[in-house]
């Protein structure tokens, strides 16, 4: 018998029908032909190609023409007379206002995400998990409407229901308990932002929260009720260690949701009374887009983007989100 060696070696030379050793067509020599031919080089710049487009037109690009405009005096004509250093040094030296809308910001982010993004979220996957699923499921669909409809749709539901006259859902509850009518936009305006945010938030967390308690194996609740413990104990040393993870993640995603959006805020107070409600990505629209004041507003929206890098950078830096993302010490086969 001839050796493999041989079969290797001349598996280029014989022509794919020519007969093996046993008069049969030599079906080995073509396997070998076929597994021994040399593999095309791949260029992954061809499959990241439409991916890196999208993001240097719809990212990069804006970018680049903000900072640009950051430099200049352009105004509601859209003519630049010159660049300068100008908007910087009125967001420094002469926006009096700038302090209390920053003062503004942090309550309304802190206070969003603290009581509703995190909070709330964190009580509804846990309160929706011990339900039997279906009805788990049921609730989970209905609190995710907001999220799902347009924000125009969910502002004006709220219009509807803080409406200051008899005919808003809130006065007509406090109508018939025999209290006093009540109008949220002009007396708390900032309480009533936090809220409206908050609801919609709170979904966001819900989702993560529910599939991280879904991916918690069921024996350890089992083994911790054999042991004697009750069901606190298997919530508050089972469930909530495995959701510091998912928590983290989500504080860090919605800080940078709630420094950025605030469509629901101009939909249903406008930021008022004055600025009372309005926090600093409105009032970077509100400079830019009321008043005409685009350099001064691309100013104003290239310092949120620096503080943005900040806060995650330190978000990063103090949660420890880089074991988050590391592999798996072990491997589950």
């Amino acid at each position: 018998m001839m050796s493999s060696s041989w079969t290797a070696s001349k598996a280029d030379t014989l022509p794919c029908d020519a007969p093996g050793l046993s008069g049969r067509p030599n079906s080995r020599v073509i396997f070998m032909h076929t597994a021994y031919r040399r593999p095309r080089p791949t260029r992954p710049i061809l499959f990241l190609a439409p991916a890196i487009a999208v993001l240097a037109v719809f990212f990069l690009g804006p970018i680049l023409v903000n900072t640009v405009i950051a430099f200049t005096d352009m105004g509601a004509t859209l003519q630049i007379d010159g660049f300068s250093l100008g908007n910087f040094q009125r967001i420094v030296q002469r926006d009096m206002r700038l302090p209390g809308i920053l003062l503004t910001t942090l309550v309304y982010v802190a206070s969003t995400l603290l009581l509703f993004n995190v909070t709330l979220g964190a009580s509804l996957a846990v309160a929706t998990s011990a339900v039997p699923e279906r009805l788990g499921n049921l609730f989970r669909g209905l609190w995710l409407l907001p999220r799902m409809s347009p924000a125009v749709l969910y502002g004006i539901l709220w219009i509807w229901i803080v409406d200051p006259t008899g005919a808003g859902l809130l006065n007509q509850v406090t109508g018939a308990l025999g209290l006093p009518q009540m109008n949220l936009r002009n007396d708390h305006p900032l309480m009533l932002i936090v809220v409206i945010n908050g609801v919609v938030g709170a979904s966001f967390a819900m989702i993560i929260l529910t599939s991280a308690i879904r991916s918690i194996p069921a024996h350890l609740a089992d083994a911790a009720r054999v042991d004697g413990a009750s069901e606190w104990s298997v919530l508050r040393h089972v469930t909530l260690p495995a959701l510091w993870a998912p928590v983290r993640f989500i504080t860090m995603y919605q800080v940078l949701s709630l420094l950025t959006t605030y469509e629901y805020i101009l939909i249903i107070t406008g930021g008022g009374p004055v600025y009372d409600s309005t926090p600093y990505a409105l009032y970077i629209y509100r400079r830019a887009f009321e008043n005409g004041a685009y350099g001064y507003g691309a100013a104003l929206a290239l310092g949120l983007m620096v503080i943005g890098v900040v806060i995650t950078l330190l978000q990063w830096r103090l949660t420890n989100m880089r074991d988050t993302f590391a592999a798996p010490k072990i491997e589950v086969l």
